[in-house]
């Protein structure tokens, strides 16, 4: 991209997008991030940061939980491209990943047809990488895969001049107090900190650091991590397997939580 001044520049080069899209699955959507009836996420934090400089920021999330990547790019960005944003953020593909018999490669081709896209409407594009996964007692099986793909996203980035959010690097998200009970999502810690992340990637300064250190953690006894597996087992592990076999995502029916691009209101 050279000296281009990008999208969400102003003359003097700080960030002043005028309107900014999220898309993609859960992640952005903000499972986990429970707020009222519905959900907050790190794309709603972030859209708030970036309001505090441009208070007529129009802000849209079109991420539905559960999506493959190939139903985001072919279902939301179009949708976001048709809203014309200065900013569009977009994250997809874990849920490919994490499927027996995935093809990171193929899953990377998408992407990188959806950023082309995205980019050559003049809009800047944030990108995210995959989570490490060693950590994480379901998905530490495909980190491989993970990596494979970050690969592709690194490369896809450099070639269409995206900004990306490198949630690999995110050691602080290996504690367990950045997930939910589900150990599959981001608790409300957990998106504060990636909206923190995302803040960097743009360049918008911040007061917080998404890096501070955890507290000490409670000590736990063998008996009470094991009955804490067990109950994640049976709650949260066997209703993800069982889905999985019959087919079924819990997105299925639903529609994105802020379709249009609209104005914030004030988040107390």
């Amino acid at each position: 991209m050279g000296s281009e001044r990008r999208a969400g520049e102003s003359d003097s080069g700080s960030p002043r997008w005028s309107s900014f899209v999220a898309v993609g699955d859960s992640f952005t959507e903000g499972l986990a991030d429970a707020e009222g009836d519905g959900f907050r996420g790190w794309a709603d934090r972030l859209a708030e940061r970036i309001s505090v400089d441009n208070a007529e920021l129009r802000y849209a999330n079109l991420a539905v939980r559960g999506k493959l990547i190939r139903q985001i790019v072919t279902e939301q960005v179009p949708q976001a491209i048709e809203l014309e944003p200065s900013l569009v953020a977009l994250t997809g593909g874990g849920n490919d990943i994490i499927r027996p018999g995935s093809d990171p490669d193929l899953v990377a081709e998408l992407f990188d047809d959806a950023v082309c896209r995205l980019r050559k409407t003049g809009a800047d594009v944030l990108i995210g990488t995959g989570f490490d996964t060693r950590g994480t007692p379901v998905l530490r099986h495909v980190r491989g895969k993970v990596g494979t793909y970050n690969a592709h996203l690194r490369s896809i980035a450099d070639k269409h001049g995206a900004h990306v959010m490198d949630l690999w690097a995110m050691t602080v998200l290996q504690d367990p107090r950045a997930w939910c009970e589900d150990r599959l999502h981001l608790n409300g810690e957990g998106h504060r900190r990636v909206a923190l992340r995302a803040c960097e990637a743009l360049g918008i300064p911040t007061q917080q650091d998404w890096n501070e250190p955890w507290p000490e953690p409670p000590e736990l006894s063998w008996s009470e991590q094991r009955a804490e597996d067990i109950r994640w087992a049976r709650e949260y592990l066997a209703p993800w397997i069982s889905r999985r076999l019959r087919g079924v995502s819990s997105g299925d029916g639903r529609q994105a939580k802020r379709p249009c691009l609209e104005k914030l209101t004030a988040h107390n």
